[in-house]
Formats: structure tokens, sequence, C-alpha cells
């Protein structure tokens, strides 16, 4: 690590990419989900027919088997299983490595009935339908006492997902898991032992309950499920935070997959962990995990899911807990400038945000966070684009409800059109050139679109596949024009030559930041990354207009990275004009 810095070097201006394991890639169909797989798991209704999803079918189109329940399609998208697995990642690392990807981010990969796997059962294992031997993999899982870690076994999913950590080090990637501390499933060992034995469970105290089955008293069991979902049980949390046996289980679980051998030597194991809904969970056992997991690797790096105001994500970035979060901030402050639409701001709105973020944490933090535009939880980039005109995303509780499509069913949800792509692909500009990591969320590079959830959790879109158009509304109801489905090599031609550009020049990866102009009539926006040895200016056009750019710039030659145009600096100012809604990457020219 950094002298004097508590987060770990590696992490700085690194290039994430996040992947939803069941929506990536099906490398092994024979470990595929099957009905039973799904018990426990939201809607709670299995048996009408059902059947593994086609990859490449119709999103909103229902299949034959889910057009015989007479549901929906929102109940029918929950019932959905696609057989994404560990196969899949490890039969991707080398697309991933010639993107430019540095770093992986997984959602949730321990056993669960859901496609999502925030209802975990356990922590030590790896699901078994991610693995080559699921029937195997139960039946050595039912073999062990969960809370005593010396009656462990190692199944052939957690071999494999081994595998996957080894072979993304030897690529020189970095993986990180999403740790679900703060709830678990349904399927939990521990919780079906209190639902079945309730005060006399030896877990009876794991789980915030406040009522139990007492014929006397007129009682009947009930317990805490997170912001009320029956699927998600609650961890118990005194003043400490997750205490007692689940906090012993959680850490003992968290060395397991940092240190697989336990030989002390972390090299073999993840890279961290992204805590989901750490604003759930209480300090004081941030403060006692961060210690915990150090100690296993000191490298290791720890980013939160907390989407407040940067005034109340502070507690967690003062080097005590976390070293970043999901800057869901950043994607605020870039979507009211560069996307516009409700909530839109100004150049110098904009510029005075992004100086509110970089002031708000210790310094070393900007250069970790993770800069993201969307996510699992959120509509697609592509798709907030075309419905920028809806509700601001910083209002982020409405925002995240509103853009459901069955929350609001005229939510545009076609394919976007050449000018919002173009939106898409300046907003990428800015985010693989401004300080911090940024985190791609999978299939965007591929041209991918979809609202909030589900819809931003469709399969992923490769080249070798052949998709069906999307032809139908999430009504049912035809569309008026279809949709084709395909990879976009364009837009992942324009992502790997920025996230190349971002690898080769010390200054855009680990540069500091000075603003150089914000125009608000013209929606310009300049600004420098700049090191001790290399220095980068960008150019950001937001207009629908060309614009000509007039900055400070040392004198000399400069070159258009992106264009390849070379400009000449004279007394301290260099003028180009810049085309719309697009901008350039100023690089000094070679002598």
């Amino acid at each position: 690590m950094t002298t004097n810095s508590f987060v770990p070097d590696w992490a700085r201006g690194i290039v994430w990419y996040q992947i939803f394991p069941e929506r990536f890639r099906n490398g092994d169909p024979t470990n595929d989900p099957t009905l039973a797989s799904l018990e426990g798991a939201y809607p709670r209704d299995h048996t009408p027919p059902w059947q593994v999803h086609p990859w490449t079918a119709d999103w909103y189109q229902l299949q034959p088997y889910e057009q015989h329940n007479g549901r929906d399609f929102w109940f029918n998208a929950q019932r959905r299983r696609y057989g994404g697995d560990v196969q899949g990642i490890l039969d991707s690392l080398d697309y991933l490595t010639d993107l430019g990807i540095e770093a992986i981010y997984l959602n949730p990969v321990f056993p669960s009935p859901s496609a999502h796997k925030y209802d975990g059962m356990l922590y030590h294992h790896i699901d078994p339908h991610f693995g080559p031997d699921p029937d195997g993999d139960w039946r050595l899982m039912a073999s062990e006492t969960p809370e005593q870690p010396e009656t462990w076994l190692w199944t052939a999913a957690d071999r494999l997902m081994l595998r996957l950590i080894d072979e993304a080090h030897r690529r020189g990637l970095r993986l990180i898991f999403d740790g679900v501390w703060n709830h678990i499933g349904v399927n939990c060992w521990a919780f079906r032992d209190v639902v079945a034995r309730q005060r006399q469970s030896p877990y009876a105290g794991w789980f915030k309950i406040p009522s139990w089955d007492d014929p006397e008293a007129g009682t009947t069991f009930d317990y805490v499920g997170w912001f009320g979902a029956r699927e998600l049980p609650e961890w118990f949390q005194d003043e400490t935070g997750v205490a007692g046996g689940p906090r012993d289980y959680i850490f003992a679980a968290a060395r397991r997959w940092m240190d697989p051998d336990g030989d002390g030597d972390p090299r073999d194991g993840i890279d961290g962990w992204r805590l989901d809904v750490a604003f759930c969970v209480r300090h004081p056992f941030w403060k006692a995990w961060r210690q915990h997991v150090r100690a296993i690797n000191p490298e290791a790096y720890l980013v939160a899911e907390v989407v407040l105001p940067p005034e109340e994500e502070q507690p967690y970035l003062r080097g005590d807990e976390f070293d970043a979060t999901m800057n869901y901030n950043f994607a605020f402050a870039a979507m009211e400038f560069l996307v516009g639409g409700a909530g839109a701001t100004t150049a110098t709105e904009f510029d005075a945000r992004l100086r509110e973020l970089r002031r708000a944490y210790p310094a070393e933090v900007a250069h970790v966070m993770q800069n993201l535009m969307d996510s699992h939880d959120s509509s697609r980039l592509a798709s907030a684009i075309v419905n920028r005109d809806r509700h601001p995303m910083r209002d982020w509780p409405d925002y995240h409800r509103l853009s459901r499509v069955e929350v609001t069913p005229d939510y545009a949800t076609r394919q976007p059109a050449a000018a919002e792509r173009r939106r898409q692909m300046l907003v990428a500009l800015f985010q693989f050139t401004y300080i911090g990591a940024p985190m791609l969320y999978y299939g965007d590079e591929a041209g991918m679109w979809g609202a909030n959830d589900p819809c931003c959790r469709k399969p992923m879109v490769w080249p070798e596949m052949q998709y069906e158009p999307e032809s139908v509304l999430p009504d049912g109801q035809p569309r008026p024009h279809a949709d084709a489905v395909a990879f976009d090599h364009d837009l992942f031609a324009h992502y790997q030559r920025l996230i190349t550009l971002r690898k080769t020049s010390p200054a855009l990866r680990r540069g500091e930041f000075r603003t150089l102009l914000a125009d608000d009539d013209r929606r310009l926006f300049a600004f420098a990354r700049e090191t001790d040895d290399d220095t980068a200016i960008v150019v950001l056009n937001a207009d629908d207009l060309m614009q000509i750019a007039d900055l400070e710039a040392p004198d000399g030659m400069w070159t258009d990275a992106l264009s390849g145009e070379s400009y000449r600096a004279e007394a301290g100012r260099l003028s180009l004009t810049v085309p719309p809604v697009w901008g350039a990457v100023l690089r000094p020219a070679s002598p």
C-alpha cells in the first residue's frame, strides 16, 4: 500500500466489470437449475410448468411453459433461470481481458434459490448449480455442521471457483465477492431450525423475531425481513452490529474465501468484498470487519453499497471501515450534465458537484471509488438516456421505483436510437477519463438496454449468438417496430479504446484533477489529469451543436487520441472544434 494511505494501491484507477453470474454465460448446461432448486425463492409458486429459459429468446415474450400458467410477465420473470455459471465466467476471461478489464465484481455466488442470490442459505460454499456436480455438492454440504468451520468440505463448485480466482490472477485480474451480511435466506439452516423449534432452537438469538408461536399468549411466529421481504430474514444486531453466532460465522466464511488453503498467504483467495446494504449494518461491525479482513490480506479492497448524500457517506470512508463506495453520486452528476433531461445541470453546477465529491472524503478515496453509471439495481445506462426526461436519478428512492416498468407501464423499453447511443459514448468518455475506478455493468459495452429490475438483468448478448428481436411490449402487446438484439461491435470498440487509453496514460489512470473550462452557454466542460510526468486534457461537449473550446494548455503540439487530429498550443492557449455530443482527449504529441 502507498505510504500513509489506507486504500490498496492496486485499486487506484483500476477498471472494474460487474457480473451478474446467472445471466452472464451458461458454460455448462449439465449443471442448470432445476425446479426443486427454486424452492424458497419469490414468488414461491413452483407448481406451474417450468424449464430453463432460452438464452436468446425475446425478453418480454412469454414462452409456452410460461403461457400455460396464465400469469403476466412480472410473475414469470422472477421464475426464470438461464443457467449462467462459474464455467461461463471462466470461458469469458479472454473476452474481458480483450476489452481491457482489470478487476471483476461478482454479484452473490453462494447457494440460493433465487436468480439474484441475495437470499443465500450459507456463505461458505458456491451455489452447486454454478459448478459441475450439483447433486454431489448438496450431499457433501449435508454432511457438515455449518457453524463449525472444522467440518467444512470443498465442493466441486467451490473448487471451480478457486480455479476461476487462479485463472483471473494469472491474467492480472482482481476479483471480489458480494458479501450480504445484513440478512440471509429462508433456506438458511439456522433459520429453518428456528422455524421448526422456535425458542428451543440454539439459533433463536440469531434473528430479529418479534413474536413466537405461543397458543397461551395468542401469538404466532413472526420475523423481520429486509424492508419487509419475507425471503430475507435479517440477522439480529446489538449495539455492535451483527453479533454472536452470525458474526462468528460471517468472519469464518470470509477467511475461507480470502485464504483458501489457510497457509497465511492470501494470494490464492479473493481480493476483497463488495458489502451489500452496508447502511443497514451498524458501524462498529464494519470497523471490526475491516480489522478482520485486513489481518488476512492487508491489500484487500472493501467497497460499500451506500446510496446517500456525500456528507452521509463520510462515516464509512474515514479509513476504519471501507475504501470506497459504489459511487452512485458520480452517476447522478454525470447524468445531470452529460445526458440532461429531468434534473439537468449546467457545466458550472457539474463542476461544483464533482468538486464536492472529491472533497468529501480523504484524498486517496477519490482514486478508488467505483465510478459506475448503472448496475443490477438500476436502469441500464442506455435506457436511462432514452427515459431521461422522466425523473431525476439523484432522487434515488423514487427514481429506483419509477424506473421499473411494473410501476411505470409507459417507461420506454425500446432500443436506443443513434443519438442516444452517442450520449452513452459521451458518458463513457467521461467515465473512463475522470479520477477514480470506472466500473462497467456487464453488457453495457455490448449494447444492452433495459429498465430497472428485472429488465436490467437480461442474459448477456454475445457476438456469436443469434437473438430473437424484441417484438413484444411488457404487457404482451406487439411493438410498433421490432428491435433487433445483437452485439454492438462499434460500441464495444469505443469502450475498448477508452480503456486502452486509460491504461496507457499514467495521468488518466492515477493523475490529479484540475478544471480548465466550465461553459454553461455552450455546455462545454474541460479538465486536465496530471502526474509529474504525464498530462491529459479532456474536453466534453454536451450540446447538440458543434462548439469551439478555447483552453489553457502548455505550449506545443497536442494530439486528440480519439480523432487523431493535431493542435498547437501557443502563449498558453489551445483552441479546438468539438463535434456535437462528443469530446476530445488531448495528449502531448510525441517529439
